[in-house]
């Protein structure tokens, strides 16, 4: 545990779940971590996308009970929100230390080391992957797999980098405004749920919505900014030997590059799962869609889930919607193999 001097570690009421917010100062600046269960358990650390944290990004999968009972009786879980992100945050000082990729991946791993932790499993979102996956490229020993949403490897197309720099101008002069609330909706969900001008807003939507109007613009332009000059780590997903899991919405902006980052990786550690009529932020639109390809992704770890399974009604996918080749017997555990569950796409 770091010294208490230089952190400072605080109780508040963490949704339904039950937690306790962490304020620890790095090198490179104070991060948020919340933490749940016990912490003499494995660790699942998560990094939410763009404008969110732990509890819009991945409450919806906490909130599916055989998810919740599958990631609680294995894992401690530890929620890393990007620096101004948490619950309650102030704005960020202007004269604080503005920073990358790079940094970012390097504040993950003095969290590890304040906590004492070894080897992680880790579980990012859009932005969030990216800054997971370039922590497990950094730091090879310290990740056991990677569960990736949705994820970027590749620096931005001129489309999107252009995209983003309209989205900075946007929350620059104007702050977290309806249009950029949009133009982040779009990102991470898809059209069904978003609504139209006949059909109103998910819940889910309506909640994220009104979670973005919680968040201060300056810091979002920060991690928008520091997203945006990412560089392309392909390459450097050859030299990963950790397990990896995908999952991507259909109808996501990054489904290509999700596509992409598979074919980079290590045929005999990752998998692929696409998903129905889907965003990006499958963790909150169909969370149901993780529960059966991540239950068979910790067998590979000796984790289970101790309640018999019963496939949601809700689910998209189901036993038989995942290939059989999925997995295959290896000695004692179960090796993975790319796939494709439902989704039939021309690439």
């Amino acid at each position: 545990m770091g010294d208490s001097s230089d952190s400072v570690s605080v109780d508040i009421e963490m949704i339904s779940l039950g937690g306790k917010e962490h304020r620890i100062k790095t090198g490179l600046g104070s991060v948020s971590v919340a933490v749940f269960g016990d912490q003499d358990k494995q660790a699942l650390i998560t990094y939410p996308d763009l404008a969110l944290n732990h509890v819009s990004c991945f409450q919806g999968l906490f909130f599916v009970p055989e998810a919740f009972s599958l990631l609680l009786h294995n894992f401690c879980i530890y929620h890393i929100s990007p620096p101004g992100h948490e619950l309650g945050a102030a704005e960020v000082s202007p004269d604080d230390q503005v920073l990358s990729v790079d940094d970012l991946a390097d504040q993950v791993a003095e969290v590890l080391d304040y906590f004492g932790l070894g080897a992680v499993m880790c579980m990012g979102v859009t932005a969030g992957a990216y800054i997971l996956t370039l922590f497990a490229i950094k730091y090879t020993q310290r990740v056991l797999g990677l569960i990736l949403v949705s994820p970027l490897c590749k620096a931005p197309s001129w489309t999107e980098w252009l995209y983003n720099k309209v989205m900075a101008n946007l929350l620059y002069f104007y702050g977290m405004s309806g249009l950029v609330k949009n133009l982040l909706l779009m990102r991470y969900f898809s059209k069904e749920v978003r609504g139209s001008a006949l059909v109103p807003e998910s819940d889910t939507v309506q909640t994220c919505r009104r979670s973005l109007g919680e968040r201060q613009s300056p810091n979002v332009l920060r991690y928008l900014e520091a997203i945006n000059g990412r560089p392309d780590v392909s390459e450097g997903l050859r030299k990963l030997r950790c397990h990896s899991l995908i999952f991507v919405g259909e109808n996501s902006p990054f489904h290509l590059e999700a596509l992409h980052m598979t074919s980079k990786l290590d045929g005999r550690y990752s998998a692929l799962v696409e998903v129905q009529a889907c965003g990006s932020m499958v963790t909150e639109e169909q969370p149901d869609a993780m529960l059966i390809p991540m239950e068979y992704f910790f067998m590979r770890y000796g984790f289970y889930r101790p309640s018999q399974f019963s496939v949601s009604p809700r689910s998209p996918l189901s036993p038989t919607c995942i290939s059989p080749e999925l997995f295959s017997p290896e000695s004692m555990g179960v090796k993975l193999k790319p796939i494709k569950t439902r989704i039939s796409l021309q690439v």
